[in-house]
């Protein structure tokens, strides 16, 4: 039976990503994708989950982003209802602030394909099962989570680049937040998102993106087959 997930999208070319739909697709997910810069956040109580995408926001620019006040309230409505909730980059900070974590500037600017570090925590979450080594990230950001974290909170996978990458709620698993962005790391999304973001990709020190799209290029396959086993655990686990 089919599962309809609402996803909350912030930037026109930071759309679920390929890998994302064809994992939905293969598990019979339905993604309902609203983009809240101009449509209305609809009730969150009908939909089995929630997924929130990243963007260009910071979880305070609540004056800039004005549409970040109702996304919050969804938000909080998901977690009181404890639905399934699985946040991507900006989406894993706003579930932080939600739960009591801070958020603020990462030690460093962090974009492209990196390795990332299943913590313990991370190997007894039913998402981790199978990955339990070193394994690649797509990176996209320059906020972060900042720890200390609440005590409820653990952290399911780290990097030389930022110390909080994945969290989750103890006993309450089907809560996700993930830094990375893999969902998105096929070429075609690489090239969207450079393209979008390209101003803010050339601030000191300006990133390579022809290098970055060839390395999107060269690990599409494998990061989809990667990120397809991690949503395929996550959903068999919360239904």
């Amino acid at each position: 039976m089919t599962k309809q997930f609402l996803v909350l999208q912030h930037m026109p070319w930071e759309g679920p990503g390929i890998h994302l739909i064809r994992s939905a697709e293969k598990n019979l997910v339905r993604l309902d994708i609203v983009e809240v810069w101009h449509e209305t956040i609809p009730e969150i109580l009908p939909y089995e989950g929630l997924i929130v995408l990243g963007g260009g926001p910071d979880v305070d620019q609540e004056k800039e982003y004005p549409f970040l006040r109702n996304e919050k309230r969804c938000i909080r409505r998901a977690l009181e209802a404890d639905k399934p909730y699985l946040g991507f980059c900006l989406g894993h900070q706003l579930l932080a602030d939600a739960l009591g974590a801070r958020t603020g500037p990462n030690f460093c600017r962090s974009i492209g394909f990196i390795s990332g570090h299943v913590t313990k925590y991370g190997r007894g979450h039913p998402m981790f099962r199978g990955i339990d080594k070193p394994f690649p990230l797509f990176k996209w950001h320059a906020q972060t989570v900042l720890p200390p974290l609440p005590k409820e909170m653990e952290v399911l996978v780290t990097s030389a680049e930022c110390q909080v990458e994945a969290i989750s709620v103890d006993g309450r698993p089907h809560i996700v937040g993930l830094q990375f962005d893999n969902h998105a790391a096929a070429v075609s999304d690489a090239r969207d998102w450079a393209k979008g973001d390209e101003k803010w990709l050339q601030e000191p020190p300006p990133v390579d993106i022809a290098a970055l799209v060839k390395d999107a290029r060269k690990r599409e396959t494998s990061m989809g087959e990667q990120f397809e086993l991690m949503f395929a655990n996550y959903i068999k686990w919360i239904f």
